[in-house]
């Protein structure tokens, strides 16, 4: 899959353009880099987030094989790249998608009802959790985009892995939440009203 870089500057980007693993380049403008830099961010935001997993005190979250799922995520995101740099290349397919349902549901499974609305806050490993589920939103709205630009771009599997990890992140951001040490944060529909009250 592509070359090992030996030279990290080429010069060859200055005109606005990208390098292709085809050989041909592309607009730095072109929305497929707009995927890929979401993808990218969404990496790193996940790479945060087992930076902060090493930090936690949780059993719970020791106790599973959540860190281990962290990395795996990451390997696929990479491979989404790959999939979008060298359009022949699959990187992700149907049973990555089933593999994070599986995880939803374990992790569904520990957690009281969702009853109402929770706010994206609580500890700093939740809030990141949090954090990497809206920029996978946003990743998730710009591969459509593609998707509906250019088809040939982008394989339905990795719109759908995409689709599928940001509610893996939601589900997470709530398996994280310690409710010994803060519990989640829940929308207060009435907010407004107090306002009005204090006036």
């Amino acid at each position: 899959m592509g070359n090992r870089l030996s030279k990290i500057y080429t010069r060859t980007g200055d005109d606005g353009t990208t390098g292709m693993a085809d050989g041909s380049r592309v607009s730095k403008a072109d929305n497929l880099f707009s995927v890929m830099g979401d993808v990218d961010e969404l990496n790193s935001h996940i790479g945060l987030i087992r930076a902060q997993l090493t930090q936690t005190s949780t059993d719970t979250i020791k106790e599973t094989d959540f860190a281990q799922a962290l990395v795996i995520i990451q390997h696929l995101l990479f491979n989404i790249g790959g999939e979008l740099a060298m359009p022949e290349y699959e990187g992700v397919n149907a049973v990555h998608i089933d593999w994070l349902e599986q995880q939803i549901d374990a992790m569904n499974s520990t957690l009281p009802a969702l009853k109402d609305f929770i706010l994206p806050t609580g500890s700093v490993l939740v809030s990141q959790l949090h954090v990497a589920r809206t920029v996978c939103r946003r990743a998730e709205r710009q591969a459509v985009l593609l998707q509906q630009q250019r088809p040939q771009a982008i394989r339905p599997t990795a719109v759908s892995f995409i689709n599928r990890l940001s509610d893996w992140l939601f589900v997470a951001a709530r398996f994280c939440t310690d409710p010994e040490q803060v519990s989640e944060v829940l929308w207060d529909s009435q907010v407004l009203q107090k306002f009005s009250d204090n006036k």
